[in-house]
């Protein structure tokens, strides 16, 4: 999980800078452009093509609708806000997947796990009250992005066992490349060239960050998978100030604190049970 947070950040920042001269639609396309052949070519030394057959097809749309609606607003967003302050608004992903694990993968939440991520919350919160701007058009942006985000990875949990990862990534890929090709007509600016090292290293690092985290949600319970997330925050601040000279302020920092506090909490505690419920020799 941590590995997959560390490529998302850096594909965030990629996206960020693209997002000042391109559509989110645009930079989304040349992202799944780039990224399903790689996606391919993977799945064939890992055993294949025939991985990518499915039984699911349906199941494969929607979580791939799911993905280009996070994708997109998490994008737009991204050129809304600085990418510290975005990316703290993001972290309200896990708890919605902490939440929505409940009633849609029967999973049981005890009080310390929810009374953590309501601390996670409110160190979100902290970071983005400072800036008014943050509750505007660029907060309610990112927030239905982290909705989306929680879903898609619900539907990993649910059904990555009985379906090849590389098969959900395929078709996770496939279906925003076909949506937001069909918008490029009214989108569309030509790229620079720098631009299409930049449109290539999205679809790489997306790859990457995709597999790790969905093979994290696939192997581990939403509630212990989902805070570790929270280390995104570190390489956002430290990407923001190398690019853009964002220097997040003293809110940013306390709100960070207790965003990644209450991770580390709900895995120390998630842990702790599993290993009380492990039965002994």
């Amino acid at each position: 999980m941590c590995m997959g947070v560390l490529f998302l950040a850096l594909g965030d920042a990629v996206s960020k800078w693209l997002g000042e001269t391109h559509s989110p639609l645009q930079i989304i396309f040349f992202r799944a452009l780039v990224s399903l052949p790689m996606i391919a070519l993977l799945a064939h030394f890992a055993g294949g093509l025939r991985k990518l057959r499915t039984k699911r097809p349906g199941v494969h749309f929607l979580r791939g609708l799911i993905y280009t609606a996070t994708m997109v607003c998490f994008v737009w967003g991204l050129t809304l806000l600085p990418l510290a302050e975005a990316t703290a608004i993001a972290f309200v992903a896990p708890l919605f997947v902490t939440l929505l694990s409940v009633p849609l993968l029967g999973e049981r939440i005890d009080p310390p796990v929810l009374i953590a991520s309501l601390v996670g919350f409110a160190g979100v919160l902290i970071v983005v009250r400072p800036n008014g701007d943050a509750f505007q058009m660029g907060a309610l942006v990112l927030v239905a992005a982290a909705l989306f985000y929680a879903l898609m990875m619900i539907t990993a949990r649910r059904y990555g066992a009985r379906e090849h990862l590389w098969a959900m990534l395929f078709y996770m890929t496939f279906v925003p490349l076909i949506v937001t090709g069909l918008t490029l007509p009214w989108v569309w600016q030509a790229p620079q060239p720098w631009h299409w090292v930049g449109f290539f290293a999205s679809g790489v690092l997306g790859v990457a960050a995709t597999a790790f985290i969905t093979l994290a949600f696939r192997y581990a319970p939403a509630a212990i998978a989902a805070p570790f997330d929270y280390t995104a925050m570190l390489w956002a601040v430290l990407l923001g100030w190398w690019f853009w000279g964002e220097m997040p302020d003293l809110w940013v920092w306390v709100g960070s604190a207790l965003i990644m506090g209450s991770g580390l909490a709900v895995a120390y505690h998630d842990r702790r049970t599993t290993l009380k419920r492990r039965p002994t020799a």
